[in-house]
């Protein structure tokens, strides 16, 4: 086999939910749509609130992307993951790559959580996911194969106080894997990225303190904040052609944050 010269994502045809974020902030998909889209790739940004998709796709239209659009979807429902497949499918004549980004954080343990939370953190963080995956693989088979990228978070990996969410990361890493093995001998590879502490708009609402930001970076090994750009080039390298060989992974995109026990010197 020859090695890729490039990233096989020109032309290719990609949905991006959760593509939006306040403001001009860089969240986690509205970084993936950017990138995918400066890769040549066209993008359907997804959000409930479709002004913020709106501003993603002006972002791409800024910095000479590829052709994108925004679509207003509640991804939890099963309906509109059905038409927000449709409109990707109809615009640009096909679907080459699922990127399922929606999620909402939880704090507490079993004891403190209501049932309510819990559901609605599993339905926005897992059931969405599902359901995407549902409408959008008969697609992406269609197409004669395609790619899948979930978000998780290290919350799966290191529970610390926040129950309900880390169940249903952990659950995205379980779906990812399950997709993986159901879906590979039709052409469809299944990853997951792992973000750690990143700073992205969702932990910026209420406003962080400059001292919190700094100890969340000195919890890295490396001691370099991370922002919605680097889980966004996690989910472009899983999307190309370069990781055609991946799936069913999850890549854990922290700066070393998994590497150290609780406790741990970060000076």
């Amino acid at each position: 086999m020859d090695v890729p010269d490039d990233e096989g994502l020109t032309g290719k045809v990609a949905i991006v939910t959760g593509g939006g974020a306040a403001d001009d902030g860089i969240g986690n998909g509205r970084a993936a749509a950017i990138l995918l889209a400066r890769a040549g790739t066209h993008v359907l940004v997804v959000d409930r609130q479709v002004e913020l998709a709106e501003r993603t796709v002006e972002m791409i239209d800024e910095t000479g992307g590829a052709g994108a659009a925004a679509h207003a979807g509640d991804v939890t429902d099963e309906d509109e993951c059905r038409v927000a497949v449709e409109a990707a499918v109809e615009r640009w004549g096909g679907l080459d790559i699922l990127v399922n980004n929606v999620g909402v954080g939880s704090r507490g343990t079993v004891v403190d959580e209501t049932l309510d939370s819990w559901e609605r953190v599993m339905r926005i963080n897992v059931t969405s996911m599902m359901l995407m995956g549902k409408a959008a693989v008969p697609a992406l088979i269609e197409g004669g194969g395609g790619v899948i990228v979930n978000i998780s978070s290290i919350a799966a990996m290191r529970p610390r106080g926040l129950t309900t969410y880390s169940t249903s990361k952990g659950a995205v890493i379980a779906l990812t894997r399950a997709m993986a093995t159901d879906h590979g001998r039709e052409g469809v590879r299944v990853n997951c990225v792992a973000p750690g502490p990143a700073y992205t708009p969702m932990v910026q609402v209420g406003g962080m303190p400059d001292e919190v930001r700094d100890i969340r970076r000195r919890a890295t090994v490396l001691g370099v904040e991370g922002t919605g750009w680097d889980v966004g080039l996690a989910v472009r390298f899983l999307a190309s052609d370069r990781a055609r060989w991946i799936t069913g992974q999850t890549l854990v995109v922290d700066g070393g944050v998994t590497l150290r026990g609780p406790g741990r010197d970060t000076r």
